[in-house]
């Protein structure tokens, strides 16, 4: 299981919000080169970075603290946030993005979504972010009629990396990953998916691999990392177990 640090942006910062609510931001650091650093130099092997402003506004917001971010690092890095087109998608992954994250284009325009994954394979993770068990997009303003398993679906055959299934509701609070959910989606589905939303301690992690479900292959790690809750060592440790 790989355990996904993570970046999120908002204007040029590292900050994690709660239940994706954007006035409701904790800043964690105000150098994200540096905060990459961090996560590399803990041992981590790939970092999840997301551009919370271009969530919003439809299109990339934080482009010169990503690139900051990939000039600092080695690590491969999979990137989220207002990636709408397939010019977003070459144009990221020419600059060195290892996987760029589709969410609400994956909802919206899904065609688009099987394209880029076919001219990218295994470079595309399909995004699935549930609010009331409904996904959710426009960087979480917007509440669909489709579960996460429904949208995973449409993409099992187009060569997509994972499916990110993010619990928003407990985005950010520390309650616990959603461990049925996950496994749940998990089942159902022949893409690998990753867990986010909720993490708060290494029992978390503990508890998604009890569930023994082989598709789950990895787990995004935010707000516990940065306070403390977690520790690196520890958690990639049982993690590879």
């Amino acid at each position: 299981m790989i355990i996904f640090p993570a970046i999120d942006l908002k204007d040029g910062q590292c900050v994690r919000l709660k239940k994706g609510v954007m006035d409701d931001a904790t800043v964690f650091n105000a150098d994200p080169g540096a905060q990459a650093k961090i996560f590399q130099a803990q041992n981590f092997e790939w970092l999840h970075c997301v551009d919370l402003n271009g969530a919003f506004a439809g299109k990339s917001a934080n482009a010169e603290a990503i690139r900051t971010i990939r000039a600092a690092i080695t690590l491969p890095i999979q990137l989220g946030g207002g990636i709408r087109d397939l010019a977003a998608v070459e144009s990221w992954l020419d600059a060195g993005i290892t996987r760029v994250i589709l969410g609400t284009a994956a909802l919206t325009n899904p065609d688009f979504v099987k394209e880029a994954a076919r001219k990218f394979p295994g470079r595309i993770v399909v995004g699935a972010d549930a609010k009331g068990g409904k996904v959710a997009t426009q960087g979480w303003a917007e509440v669909s009629e489709l579960t996460p398993a429904e949208l995973g679906k449409r993409f099992e055959d187009a060569g997509v990396a994972a499916v990110l299934f993010t619990d928003i509701d407990g985005d950010g609070l520390l309650a616990g990953v959603n461990v049925a959910a996950t496994a749940a989606l998990a089942r159902a589905l022949s893409i690998p998916v990753i867990a986010s939303g909720g993490v708060g301690s290494i029992a978390d992690i503990e508890k998604l691999k009890a569930a023994g479900e082989p598709n789950i292959a990895g787990v995004v790690v935010g707000r516990a990392l940065y306070d403390g809750r977690i520790d690196p060592a520890a958690a990639l440790a049982l993690a590879k177990s």
